[in-house]
Order: structure tokens, then sequence, then C-alpha cells
């Protein structure tokens, strides 16, 4: 393990209101991490495409008043060591030993959100005894659900980034197409912690999230679930969050009103409220 920093950091929410948490950096080979909060449950969340550890900032001090929580930078992102040519199977693999690493003696409540609620649907798959309840954000059971051709789909994105340079240069572009349509406020936020993503990271992703696919393991996973979109999400909108839960046998639904992609961001009084009731409920 290399370097640990524990400083606080400001979490602006929707209301106004400031929360000021205690966080620690976990700079970590291979998975670094940022956490908050004690206690004998453990919370791990698992970021998007364009996200890292800072993205979950206004979960941090509502959820970590319960548990100790751990948001991590994925494989390739932030201070995290790259994986060469990652399948989902890597992804979950990277996710599976952080869990045993933060919490060795307890399975743990799982968050997922886009692209990290794909991989978190295959960490519940292939390690369920890891594993004590599951929540999915604004993510789908398969790519291309709405008939998207992933060579075109990818291809588009890469045309993006070569234009622009870097994550960072591209992120305010994509961020805004991918907010709700009152959520402007929000994308300042989300940019910051795209700015962490290194470009090797996230071509990865983007050649790992065309393979998508897990409407075959799904009707296997029997651990509590709550599936989480926005109503105005058009990336991943409510049919794929339904389409989730239609195939899984302990999954609920939550549509949160006027709210888009970025999620959390976007309703984060909602999402935790949500949250919070599904882990008690489990």
């Amino acid at each position: 393990m290399s370097t640990s920093l524990t400083y606080s950091v400001v979490c602006l929410y929707r209301s106004g209101m400031e929360d000021e948490v205690s966080v620690l950096d976990v700079d970590s080979a291979p998975t670094a991490w940022r956490e908050a909060g004690a206690g004998p449950r453990v919370a791990v969340l698992l970021h998007g495409l364009g996200g890292s550890r800072i993205a979950w900032r206004p979960q941090l001090g509502p959820l970590s008043a319960h548990h100790r929580v751990i948001a991590w930078d994925g494989p390739g992102y932030g201070a995290s060591s790259p994986i060469s040519t990652p399948t989902f199977d890597d992804y979950s693999d990277r996710a599976a030993a952080l869990i045993r690493v933060v919490s060795p003696n307890a399975p743990v409540d799982l968050v997922g959100m886009s692209f990290g609620g794909m991989i978190a649907q295959y960490t519940a798959h292939r390690f369920p005894e890891l594993v004590r309840s599951l929540t999915l954000l604004c993510t789908s059971p398969a790519f291309g659900l709405d008939g998207t051709d992933p060579v075109e789909w990818r291809a588009a994105r890469l045309a993006g980034l070569k234009t622009s340079g870097s994550p960072a240069a591209a992120a305010p572009a994509i961020l805004t197409s991918l907010a709700g349509p009152n959520a402007a406020h929000v994308v300042p936020e989300a940019v910051e912690a795209m700015t962490r993503v290194p470009m090797d990271g996230l071509l990865a992703s983007l050649a790992t999230i065309t393979t998508h696919d897990s409407r075959a393991i799904l009707p296997t996973v029997s651990i509590p679930t709550l599936v989480l979109v926005g109503a105005d999400d058009d990336e991943t909108p409510p049919s794929y969050a339904q389409a989730i839960v239609d195939l899984m046998p302990n999954a609920h639904l939550v549509v949160i009103p006027a709210a888009g992609h970025l999620l959390n961001l976007e309703a984060p009084d909602a999402v935790n409220q949500a949250i919070l009731r599904h882990w008690e409920s489990t």
C-alpha cells in the first residue's frame, strides 16, 4: 500500500446545505479508494464510465452515517492500476479483491453506477458470498438494447476524444449531454471527477462496455436488488432499468422524477434515501 491521506471535503447538496465529512484517500495498488464512516457494515461504490472515486461526493456524508463507505477508482482510473485489454470478468475480479480487503469478514452492500452498475452485476453473479445487497443506478442488462451499433457507438466516442485530446477536455460536452434538462448545475462536479480519468483507462472501458450482456446471468442473482433510474435518463432509460428488474428474482425499481443520467448528482437526496431504505430492508 502506498500513500494514505486524511482530510476534509465539503459535500454540496441540491438543497444548498453544506455537510463536512472526513474522508480517507487510500492510494493503494492495484486499487485505490476513498472512504468515509465506520461501523460493522461496509458499502462499496463503483463509479460510471467517466467517473472516479470523487464522483460519489453527495453520497459520502449521508451514507457514511450508517456504513463504512468505500468509493473505488476503477481499474485504469484515478490512482488504480490498469488492466491490459480487460473483460467484465477482469473488472469484477478487481472488485471482488477490493471487497475482500475492506470487508474480509462480511459481505458488503454493493452499489454501481452506469458502467459500474454493469461491473456490479457480474460481481454479484460470480461472487454472491461477497454481496449482501445490490443497488444499480442508471445501467442496463445489455449494451445496445435500443439497437445501437457497438462499432458506430465506440467510433463516435473515439472521434470525440481524439478531437478534444483528453478525457478532461472532452468532459464538459460529454457530461452536459448526459445530464437531465434542468441539471446544468451538476455538470462541473461531474467534470471534476472525469478529469481524473487517464485516456488509456477510458479507452479500455469503451472497448469493454460494448461487450456487456448480463441477461443470461441475472435470473441467477437472488441478492436483494434496488434498481434506480432517472425519469429523464436518455442514455439508460427507465425501460432498461425495467428490463433488469424483469430478469431478476428479487429486484425492485424506483424511478426518480426530473433526473437524467447523472442521477446521484442530480437527485442526491432521493438517491440517498432510496439506498438507505434498501439497506434497512435487507
